[in-house]
């Protein structure tokens, strides 16, 4: 099956339907990744299926849970699911943020050749970063602690702002270790197109 079938299909699954431009963005981006991928080795995924359902239908998963006009990625590596969701929704300000120059090298490009006046991405520790207004969401797929993902970034969450965690099977132990200042909000089951025994899960948090 080739890449834009494979993505048309999860598209449908997943109940979102998307523009032609915005589905040829989308698999632009997906070449941009495996086009880098020989040279920067921005991510361990190379076989083309797999950067589709693996990068690029995982990040849209948790679309239609963006309800906000500003949000930033954190630990972003090839902008997943940032320049996604950038992509998608063209009236969403998306800030990607990572510590390694070649992935906010490869981002800023990406922004460049898909045209996308929505994105900004930021080289910087996460914890140093200041940002100009604090944002109504903050989303991350890269945090293996939901602990330190809230205390490295809760600078940058406005106070009736949540954070958006992307997980794999439901994170009982890190939800107990959550500090008290925050609450689970929701925990949202996903279901990824083409990938049916792999558990994902979108972590709603927020102040308590």
């Amino acid at each position: 099956m080739n890449a834009e079938t494979l993505l048309n299909q999860g598209l449908a699954e997943l109940g979102i339907d998307l523009p032609a431009d915005a589905r040829t963005k989308l698999l632009d981006y997906a070449a941009l990744i495996a086009k880098w991928n020989k040279v920067y080795n921005l991510t361990a995924i190379r076989n083309a299926d797999e950067i589709v359902t693996l990068h690029l239908l995982d990040s849209l998963t948790v679309l239609p849970h963006v309800e906000v006009d500003r949000i930033a990625d954190i630990g972003a590596g090839a902008g997943l699911p940032g320049i996604v969701l950038a992509i998608a929704r063209p009236d969403l300000q998306v800030h990607t943020v990572d510590t390694v120059q070649k992935k906010v090298t490869f981002m800023r490009q990406a922004k460049i050749d898909l045209g996308l006046k929505n994105l900004e991405s930021h080289h910087v520790r996460v914890e140093h970063w200041q940002a100009e207004t604090r944002f109504p969401a903050v989303i991350s797929r890269a945090f293996s602690d939901m602990a330190d993902f809230v205390r490295l970034t809760e600078h940058l969450v406005a106070d009736s702002g949540h954070w958006l965690a992307m997980k794999g099977v439901y994170p009982h132990e890190e939800i107990a270790q959550l500090p008290p200042a925050v609450r689970l909000r929701e925990a949202i089951a996903l279901r990824l197109p083409g990938a049916a025994d792999t558990h994902r899960h979108l972590i709603v948090l927020e102040r308590s």
